[in-house]
């Protein structure tokens, strides 16, 4: 059963690290991911034990945490890029690391290149028989589920376990004489319907439904585009917590009945209230070995994604009231800053990783292809000290980067922050014409700062596309003469309204700026992302790679 309740759960890293079969490279690879990450531009916990949200200003969308003995778990939606569904880690709810990726690639061929929008929605956790499951919807093929004994190391491969287009958001629940059921809504736009939620009967090890499913919550009247249910049982009650209104204004709703098919009563729980948190949608319950309640949640930022708060919960005959009821209205607000969860002992700062030295033969856990990984499009060899990235050409006709796949991004960590990588393109049998290598900042409008060579050597170029998802083009906004083939890229991130600002250094020290500011703007689903790449045009002979010697996230 969807788990707000304790497991029996220890040992991890050390059942990890002893399925490694004494693989030294391997251990240090994974104590390397255990290591805590402190970023420098955003952490939300204040070091005296409150935290301020957003505990991640980073856009995991739609998030489920659980917790298994004394450690907490937490995966999100990750659309059409790869790796899917991350793993991310926690002692305290407030401090997380990426420790993981339980899809390595999606299932579907057609996620070989973009899919924006599509493919990994809303995913949820449980823990069962001693294993932790992962239920999500692609809401053009069906509700997946994959599992694990161990969340740091690998996961079995997805299970088609109800093929269907435009059942979207599962959540099962393992009652206690042996039944199994799934709760999921319905994405309109494949469905044509929504506004309901629906429970399905799964075989005895969640592994397929096995009945037809039956309508129990009709949001349509006062409750709108109801989504994201989350289903859990408490003191003989079946509860349904799951946001209605939409993303960007709308509430948390609970529902409970004494039979999983209802009738349930219902409750709002949680508004925005006067406050500034917009939404706030969907999320979970998490209780701490304490016996405190929490809930995660996501708030829409637009360009910086559906960002993450974390609410105190209190029990008052029989509901959660989440957040604090600021205004007496009986509904919980959103509050910026609270006291920690009361987890017994304190442990260090800690936060999803930004910098990436590529040292190691393995990719920072931040990054993300633009859609299922090819292994043709990087060389990431140990000890090397550098990201070998080479130009592979773009699909032919193409007029812009919005369905290159081989494009290596992640998540805007905080409202304002300057990414900056260092660069060395180099040009095998002296075949130029359009291979090129840059630092990007990704989204419906992006842009980018390359290095480039042409007939009198190496340049710089910061390009801009507008409205990219409609095949538009690029355009050059400034060119600069370079003295080599190396060169430091840079763009800053503005916090007051996420306006962009590139620039160059040919000795790391001075930075000269190119271009004009550009608005960053979000994907769809999603928030813009930060990045770099290398490609060539379709039409010119293959060879050329760009080495990242880092990349790096400041103020």
């Amino acid at each position: 059963m969807k788990q707000i309740f304790s497991y029996l759960y220890a040992g991890l890293i050390f059942v990890n690290l002893y399925s490694c079969n004494n693989n030294p490279q391997e251990k240090i690879e994974i104590l390397q991911d255990t290591i805590s990450y402190v970023s420098k531009v955003w952490v939300a916990d204040n070091g005296d034990g409150t935290y301020k949200n957003p505990i991640l200003f980073a856009d995991y969308s739609d998030p489920d945490a659980i917790r298994i003995g004394d450690d907490f778990f937490m995966t999100a939606s990750s659309f059409n890029s790869s790796p899917a569904l991350p793993i991310l880690h926690s002692k305290d709810l407030v401090n997380w690391k990426i420790v993981n990726h339980a899809l390595p690639k999606q299932t579907e061929a057609v996620y070989n290149l973009p899919q924006h929008g599509k493919g990994v929605w809303a995913p949820s956790m449980v823990y069962h028989d001693k294993e932790l499951r992962i239920y999500y919807g692609d809401p053009d093929y069906g509700v997946y589920m994959l599992k694990t004994k161990d969340p740091f190391g690998k996961w079995e491969e997805p299970v088609l376990i109800m093929k269907a287009k435009g059942i979207i958001d599962p959540t099962v629940l393992f009652d206690d004489d042996g039944k199994v059921y799934m709760t999921i809504a319905w994405a309109g736009s494949r469905a044509g319907m929504n506004s309901i939620l629906t429970v399905y009967p799964l075989n005895a090890d969640g592994t397929k439904v096995v009945g037809e499913g039956k309508h129990v919550f009709d949001g349509h009247e006062k409750h709108h585009t109801v989504e994201g249910p989350k289903l859990f049982k408490r003191n003989g009650y079946y509860y349904i917590s799951a946001p209605a209104g939409g993303v960007e204004t709308g509430w948390q709703l609970i529902l409970r009945s004494k039979n999983i098919y209802g009738p349930y009563e219902e409750k709002v729980v949680l508004h925005q209230g006067n406050t500034q948190i917009n939404g706030p949608h969907q999320g979970s319950l998490a209780e701490t070995a304490q016996g405190e309640t929490w809930f995660i949640h996501f708030q829409d930022r637009g360009v910086y994604g559906r960002i993450l708060h974390l609410q105190p919960v209190e029990w008052k005959d029989g509901w959660p009231l989440i957040g604090k009821d600021i205004n007496n209205d009986g509904i919980g607000e959103p509050v910026l800053s609270y006291k920690k969860p009361n987890i017994g002992k304190n442990y260090p700062i800690n936060t999803p990783q930004e910098d990436d030295e590529f040292n190691t033969d393995r990719l920072g856990l931040q990054w993300q292809w633009h859609a299922n990984e090819d292994i043709r499009w990087s060389v990431n060899l140990a000890n090397t000290g550098y990201l070998r990235l080479l130009a592979i050409p773009m699909p032919a006709e193409t007029k812009n980067l919005w369905n290159i796949p081989h494009l290596l991004l992640q998540k805007f960590p905080a409202e304002g922050f300057t990414a900056t990588t260092k660069v060395k393109l180099t040009i095998e049998w002296d075949v130029w014409q359009s291979k090129k290598a840059g630092l990007l900042v990704m989204g419906n409008d992006y842009s980018y700062l390359s290095i480039q060579k042409d007939a009198k050597g190496y340049l710089v170029n910061q390009m801009v596309c507008f409205d990219a998802a409609n095949g538009t083009g690029e355009k050059s906004n400034a060119i600069q003469r370079l003295k080599s083939n190396e060169v430091y890229l840079r763009v800053k991130i503005k916090s007051s309204d996420a306006r962009c600002q590139f620039s160059y250094s040919e000795d790391g020290v001075n930075f000269n700026d190119i271009g004009p500011e550009f608005q960053a703007k979000p994907d769809k689903w999603i928030g813009a992302k930060t990045g770099i790449f290398a490609a060539s045009d379709s039409d010119v002979r293959i060879g050329g790679y760009a080495d990242f010697d880092w990349f790096r996230i400041t103020k």
